[in-house]
């Protein structure tokens, strides 16, 4: 059978010493047990799919398993391993660092961690931030608050100069927190580590608030994000159907990808009308958004719109040119502020009384501390990432990919973003809530 060669882990070398974490490798003895380097998660789960790839005398697409293994690459007393964050704010950030300094130190007795201040930045000796000394004293109380300790920032540095820096402290495994951007130094930084043989682990865990990190199936702060905005919506909604044909405009963040404004409207069904970037919609028309908001007050005399950010970047008539972020990001225009400027023009022009409420929540929603669920889902990644770091891995992301927990090579999880499927079922339940159109063209 043909051996796919897809989403390999990259080793440092043999991991040859003895795990110090008592587990077994015995069936039935109620202790769980180390996790095998040939041990695979499928990563489509269809029957169809699978029996194709069998028809073709293929192994399926299939990712390595996480979690502990026997033996390991580090001698845990003799490693220095750091932690940095990078990109715009997450909830849970603070969780992964507490959980990361408290796995390298009871796990694998690590006798030193360090918190990288103010992103890569922290990197570039030129700057002058000084590493933060992490302990499982200094992180205990964390993860009760929202941002995260070490600062963060936004844009690229010298990986020659970042990769002198580790060496110059003798750091043995990086730890990288961040998105699309991040993942991408990370690789470019673990690129340059192994052209120059050194034996340095870098791993990532990826943080978007949106949930568009390619195929994992949510990444850390996005449930959270979602239940921080459904309060506001269920306000939102107050306000609209406090006044004659009321209307509240929620505008949520994502900017290439619509999952916070989605899931928030399948979270809290008030809202009647969702727009994402994913969408192709128009204002104007028979069908398009502006009349059927007009059918909607008819009906019900008030209306609850919620919109990503990145929404309706096509209904700007004065493009100029992109402006981009330090990140590399497009910086969107406010498409809020439009919706409500083009709503209130129309109605103008009719015999109808209309009241708008724009609501931005954005920063609010960022800042906010996990809720439970995604301090869980912190924990675990934290945990999966330390024990593929000192197994020796790079060049890697930990992410969940059916339930399971598995390693992914960062090069395969940033080739593109992950985007609602307007043909999936997810977005059809958000259709079904909501009542809206199936298209508004």
């Amino acid at each position: 059978m043909q051996q796919n060669t897809n989403f390999k882990i990259t080793n440092l070398g043999k991991a040859t010493k003895t795990s110090p974490i008592h587990l077994s490798k015995t069936k039935g003895d109620n202790i769980f047990n180390f996790i095998e380097d040939s041990e695979r998660i499928l990563a489509d789960v269809k029957m169809k799919n699978l029996e194709a790839a069998l028809e073709g005398k293929a192994q399926p697409d299939s990712y390595e398993r996480s979690g502990p293994r026997e033996k390991v690459f580090f001698d845990g007393a003799k490693t220095t391993a750091a932690i940095v964050t990078c990109g715009g704010l997450c909830p849970g950030i603070n969780n992964v660092i507490r959980s990361l300094v408290m796995a390298l130190h009871y796990f694998y007795k690590v006798k030193r961690v360090v918190g990288i201040p103010y992103g890569y930045e922290g990197l570039n000796p030129e700057v002058g931030h000084e590493f933060m000394e992490l302990t499982p004293d200094k992180v205990k109380n964390i993860h009760e608050f929202g941002g995260t300790i070490l600062g963060s920032s936004r844009g690229q540095q010298d990986v020659s100069v970042m990769v002198d820096t580790l060496v110059e402290n003798n750091i043995d495994i990086l730890f990288t927190i961040g998105g699309d951007g991040t993942l991408k130094g990370a690789n470019a930084i673990g690129t340059e580590i192994i052209k120059r043989g050194l034996k340095i682990s870098v791993a990532g865990i990826p943080k978007t608030i949106d949930n568009d990190v390619d195929l994992i199936d949510k990444s850390f702060g996005f449930e959270t994000s979602f239940d921080v905005a459904c309060p506001i919506v269920r306000d939102a909604h107050n306000e609209a159907n406090g006044a004659f044909n009321g209307m509240a405009i929620v505008k949520l963040m994502g900017r290439d990808s619509g999952f916070i404004a989605a899931s928030t409207a399948l979270s809290m069904p008030v809202v009647n009308f969702v727009l994402v970037p994913e969408m192709d919609f128009q204002l104007e028309g028979k069908n398009g958004f502006l009349e059927n908001l007009k059918i909607r007050l008819q009906q019900k005399k008030h209306a609850v719109i919620v919109v990503a950010e990145g929404a309706g970047q096509h209904l700007f008539q004065n493009k100029t040119e992109e402006v981009t972020d330090a990140s590399g990001n497009i910086q969107h225009k406010d498409i809020g502020l439009l919706l409500q400027q083009r709503i209130k023009e129309y109605f103008n022009k009719t015999d109808m009384k209309t009241t708008i409420k724009y609501i931005d929540p954005s920063y609010i929603i960022r800042s906010a501390p996990a809720n439970a669920n995604d301090s869980l889902y912190c924990n675990r990644l934290a945990y999966h990432a330390v024990h593929g770091a000192m197994a020796g891995k790079t060049n890697f992301v930990v992410g969940s990919v059916n339930n399971r927990f598995v390693y992914l090579p960062i090069t395969d999880v940033t080739k593109k973003r992950k985007k609602i499927d307007m043909e999936g079922e997810f977005w059809f339940g958000v259709l079904q809530s909501t009542g809206q159109p199936f298209s508004m063209k």
